[in-house]
Order: structure tokens, then C-alpha cells, then sequence
């Protein structure tokens, strides 16, 4: 199972913790899509910039 998750909101004015999560899932641009697998690493990188992404699984 994996989650596609994408960048629907800006990451300017946002937290450095939330700029470096988004970086590290591969997330740089608003509309940027990435595949990764569903686990409880990816969940919680997920929570800390939910309010950023939007999240399917695949």
C-alpha cells in the first residue's frame, strides 16, 4: 500500500520543522506529487503538515 500526497497550500510563513518535513517527502512546490509508503514514519510526517497536503491512498 502507498499514499500519494500532494502540495495544495504554500509553504511561505510556515514553521522550519514543517518547510524541512515537506522537503523531506519530496514536496517543494505547490501541485508537487509524491509517492510514499504507507507506514508510521510517513504518518507522522503527514500530521505535522496536514493542514498543507492532501493525502490518497494508492
Amino acid at each position: 500500500m502507498a499514499l500519494k500526497i500532494k502540495l495544495v497550500r504554500s509553504l511561505n510563513s510556515c514553521k522550519k520543522n514543517q518547510i524541512s518535513t515537506a522537503h523531506s517527502l519530496g514536496l517543494r512546490k505547490i501541485g508537487a506529487v509524491t509517492v510514499q509508503p504507507d507506514n508510521d514514519a510517513t504518518k507522522g510526517k503527514i500530521k505535522t503538515i496536514r493542514h498543507l497536503v492532501a493525502v490518497t491512498e494508492e
